[in-house]
């Protein structure tokens, strides 16, 4: 595998599919970005003038070959030789920073707000990003060369590309291979079988690999955007091979896909499933209590089933494990974030109301042109301009595989994110009763990662302070979003920081980070010794799956997995 798909894996691998506060950017807010600065360059022409005036003397020193300007050593756009040595492609490059710098210095000089600053910088990157002269066929060096290595066969095989994301990816540059993937054969591998179907969920009971296991089960809400067996890729990073191995007896809810039809499907339904998972859980095991783990979005749904349990007098929660998850989201958390305003919230609602759901690829497509260079250019240049398959991995398989979001169940996450629910006491009424996070008083576990863009490390600190909980323990995860998730042992890069002192963790982050301490290798092995001190005592493992009530049917990973929409 070559260095530039590698990272071309790593790169996409940061930026998988999530819901948040962007699932409520309208159009409009697009616009009304676009108009800030429109405005902004007519309510002072002579500043706009004089940052123009910088930029022209550029020019003249990029056509006198007087320019010092260089791209950045990291920008990984403008690694070849050519744009250092060809006096063509140099220029191009030089033209190019010129513009960028122009525009960074007339963002840096206009009066405004810190969420317009915000607004500004994000849209403004979105089109720095899509003049860059990488990519046009013209402005590539590395694509001319692989026009002429190749033959023309490169051309030819970019124009391939393009045709087929036009008809078969509605216009979408596709980000993976999908052809060496097939669930159940060399992806979402570990044996077990469904042993609950209704009309909104599958429950999988995964089969134990030990003599013994734990008492107290282990049940995974998964987000209800992109399908369970993200926690069974291939063996080798697969979270419920590493908890059957581990003596946990593993169960998996896998949403169902919802049509149109379904689209009244809302937080409190989801919440009434995972319930009915819960005691199906309970009576299949034995176990009068069952430890919960989430991530993403399911961190939100855990954590509004973790308050009703709590509202209703239900102990059968054991731990509560939460990974990249926001539940005290903050407007300028992310760049992109400050394009959400209360007018298009308000839009997004009527739309998705209108249709019935929002369907997967208008999610990934939004989704993508949020991060342009990553999601977009950087496979414009590999399967266009250089002609290349994109890559065939896991991670990129699962994240194409997204599912449809209800509309009622994405106005209630924008109900949460609006209200702040998560931080108030009895204040937000969801999923028939008042959120009230502090009446939880289950051990906690939570997750972030040191590059997560998405889901921010800091910003799922804040989580920490908002349970009743009095043993709440904090990991900060090497790589971004579900690279921090996905870090199995094995891995000579992994890392992760804990608090160096046992107790009462502080505040806040930055004061958290200031007492840790970095440790080598994965967290996996260090979340399961946690998870199997809270999970009772070593029992015999069952011979088979599910129960008499309860009786195993199809393999794992079940059949919404693969149901077409």
């Amino acid at each position: 595998m070559s260095d530039g798909t590698v990272k071309l894996e790593n790169e996409a691998a940061q930026s998988t599919n999530a819901l948040g506060p962007l699932i409520g950017v309208a159009r409009e807010d697009f616009v009304s970005a676009v108009a800030l600065l429109l405005r902004e360059t007519a309510s002072d022409p002579s500043r706009a003038f004089r940052h123009a005036k910088t930029v022209s003397e550029d020019m003249v020193k990029i056509l006198t070959g007087k320019s010092e300007l260089a791209p950045d050593p990291k920008d990984k756009r403008f690694k070849d030789p050519a744009w250092q040595f060809n006096p063509f492609f140099r220029a191009g490059a030089q033209y190019y920073l010129a513009v960028q710098k122009g525009m960074r210095s007339w963002l840096e000089d206009l009066e405004l707000d810190e969420l317009e600053r915000n607004r500004a910088n994000f849209i403004a990157n979105i089109i720095l990003d899509g003049i860059a002269p990488t990519n046009t066929l013209v402005g590539n060096p590395m694509a001319q060369k692989q026009i002429i290595n190749s033959g023309g066969l490169s051309l030819i095989k970019g124009l391939q590309n393009a045709y087929n994301d036009v008809v078969h990816n509605k216009g979408m540059v596709s980000q993976v291979d999908k052809r060496p993937f097939k669930l159940g054969e060399n992806i979402a591998t570990s044996k077990g079988n469904v042993v609950l179907r209704t009309e909104m969920m599958e429950l999988v009971h995964y089969a134990p690999t030990t003599d013994d296991v734990y008492a107290i089960p282990q049940l995974t809400i998964p987000p209800q955007i992109n399908k369970m067996y993200i926690n069974d890729l291939s063996p080798d990073k697969s979270i419920i091979k590493w908890q059957v191995d581990n003596a946990l007896q593993t169960f998996v809810i896998s949403w169902r896909n919802p049509s149109k039809d379904q689209g009244h499907w809302n937080m409190s339904d989801y919440i009434s499933s995972c319930e009915e998972a819960l005691a199906v859980v309970a009576e299949i095991t034995g176990s009068e209590k069952v430890n919960v783990s989430a991530g993403c979005s399911g961190g939100q749904t855990a954590s509004v089933l973790a308050s009703k349990l709590a509202a209703t007098g239900n102990d059968i929660l054991g731990t509560l494990t939460l990974m990249v998850c926001v539940l005290h989201p903050k407007q300028t958390d992310i760049e992109a974030g400050s394009l959400v305003s209360e007018n298009g919230m308000a839009i997004a609602r009527q739309r998705a109301a209108k249709a019935g759901i929002i369907k997967a690829d208008d999610l990934a497509r939004g989704f993508a042109w949020l991060r342009p260079n990553d999601l977009i250019w950087n496979y414009v240049i590999n399967n266009y301009l250089l002609g290349m398959d994109p890559p065939a991995f896991d991670v990129l398989f699962w994240n194409a595989d997204a599912t449809n979001l209800s509309a009622s169940l994405m106005g209630d996450f924008m109900t949460l994110y609006e209200s702040l629910a998560f931080t108030k006491q009895g204040e937000v009424e969801m999923a028939n009763h008042m959120v009230d996070l502090s009446k939880v008083k289950s051990d906690m576990f939570i997750l972030g990662g040191v590059t997560d863009h998405i889901t921010p490390w800091k910003a799922t600190y804040r989580s920490t302070n908002l349970f009743g909980s009095k043993n709440v323990t904090y990991v900060l995860s090497q790589s971004g979003h579900m690279q921090a998730i996905l870090n199995p042992p094995g891995n000579p890069k992994a890392k992760y920081f804990v608090q160096k002192k046992k107790g009462k963790l502080p505040p806040t982050a930055d004061e958290w980070l200031q007492g840790t301490e970095e440790v080598k290798g994965s967290w996996w092995p260090y979340w399961m010794e946690w998870i199997q001190a809270r999970s009772g005592d070593k029992l015999p493992a069952p011979e088979t799956v599910g129960s008499d009530a309860y009786p195993a049917m199809e393999s794992a990973p079940g059949l919404y997995v693969i149901e077409e929409v």
